[in-house]
């Protein structure tokens, strides 16, 4: 009964403050995210006021925050709109890896890892964060804009694409051959295969099953329906979120449309307790001492996540505006590069500080740079014009001599 109580007061107290926090974020025009993760890490372990008879529940929660952010993306595009993304995208995906697995890569080398611990660390430094990214995609109201059918793409490409890191990862680690390796990786690739076969020949069938007219069932199916194929996707080694995202894809119509109201409220609570879950699992004294190396990795992989957004936009055809709110919305990192890092720490224990503070940085950094990248590359181009090449101050006309026929012409007339 105390275990309870204790429980009751800890989830009562972090549900209050995140309404607090998400309140105060938006009066001054900021995304909550950041807030949640800094409120996790003063309540988390070695912090201020360390939560634990919650931390059980809160980890649950996490894992259905993250489940239902990419259902409910995977409801506004239909498995068409996926499949033409994914054949249009997949040079971007190309450009995605060599920019951002390059340099985790390389400073793993650097720091003395080996091979192993490069393939870790360029995993972590490549995926961007899909639940992240969602959040920020909702909070600034860009569902709708034509460059997020091109993040999504990048994202679908990444989430896929782990499908096949991860079974490799995992065998390098765990130091098998190449036949067991090949065994996982099949079975990963036919499970993402099926489920995008079902989604795309039988989606209709599949959204007239889930459909009813009690919003009660409706929900309890849908949700019962994605928290299932999540789970058998984990248990194949296909990302859960891969799993929630083609389950939202393969329903559509009035279907779609009824969950998507439905789930909204429970996607915010849950993705909420996501960010607070990722702040409390880091331990702030492991920060310090590899701060610095993974700041230079965050702000070198900041820019090439800028340049990929830029570049895939760019193929797409949108305008420059459109171009740098892609590249500053795929910054930030999350769920798998912890994911990664988790799986890495036995084999090469020094990857998990420096992983943690470096997506810290930029689950921090990368819903500012979302906001805010397009407005401060708008600006120094408008000072740029304003000034001229020249140096010319601005707003002024450089001095010209009049013509010579000009000049005569005023004085004749003068006269």
């Amino acid at each position: 009964m105390h275990d309870t109580t204790a429980l009751l007061v800890e989830l009562g107290s972090v549900i209050l403050g995140l309404g607090i926090i998400g309140r105060f974020a938006g009066r001054i025009g900021l995304s909550p995210i950041p807030l949640y993760l800094l409120a996790g890490l003063a309540f988390g372990d070695g912090g201020l006021l360390p939560l634990g008879a919650s931390e059980e529940f809160t980890a649950v929660g996490a894992e259905i925050g993250v489940i239902l952010l990419l259902l409910l993306l995977g409801l506004e595009y239909s498995a068409s709109e996926l499949v033409t993304s994914l054949k249009t995208q997949y040079p971007s995906g190309v450009v995605d890896f060599v920019l951002n697995a390059t340099p985790g890569a390389v400073a793993a080398l650097l720091l003395g890892w080996g091979p192993v611990g490069a393939v870790a660390l360029a995993g972590v430094t490549w995926i961007s964060s899909s639940g992240v990214i969602a959040k920020v995609l909702t909070d600034l109201g860009r569902l709708g804009n034509r460059e997020t059918p091109v993040i999504l793409g990048v994202l679908v490409i990444e989430d896929l694409s782990m499908a096949v890191y991860l079974p490799l990862l995992t065998a390098m680690l765990a130091g098998v051959g190449f036949a067991g390796g090949s065994i996982a990786l099949l079975v990963a690739l036919g499970t993402v295969g099926f489920v995008l076969y079902l989604a795309l020949r039988h989606g209709r069938l599949i959204s007239r099953a889930v459909s009813s007219d009690n919003p009660e069932m409706l929900l309890l199916v849908v949700l019962g329906l994605t928290v299932l194929v999540a789970g058998v996707a984990q248990q194949l080694q296909v990302s859960a979120a891969v799993g929630a995202f083609l389950v939202g894809i393969a329903l559509s119509g009035e279907v779609a449309e009824g969950a998507r109201k439905l789930l909204t409220p429970l996607r915010d609570l849950f993705a909420a307790v996501f960010f607070v879950f990722f702040g409390l699992s880091t331990d702030p004294a492991e920060i310090p001492p590899v701060l610095l190396p993974a700041a230079l990795l965050a702000v070198v992989t900041v820019f090439t996540k800028i340049g990929t957004g830029w570049y895939a936009a760019r193929r797409a055809g949108i305008g420059s505006p459109g171009r740098w709110r892609a590249g500053g919305t795929l910054v930030a990192r999350g769920e798998f590069s912890i994911v990664i890092a988790g799986l890495a720490v036995a084999t090469e224990p020094r990857i998990g500080p420096i992983a943690t503070a470096y997506v810290l940085i930029l689950v921090i950094v990368g819903p500012l740079t979302a906001r805010w990248t397009q407005p401060a590359v708008t600006r120094i181009q408008a000072w740029r014009d304003r000034n001229g090449k020249d140096g010319t101050g601005a707003g002024e006309v450089p001095a010209t001599r009049p013509a010579p026929a000009a000049q005569e012409e005023f004085v004749s007339s003068a006269d």
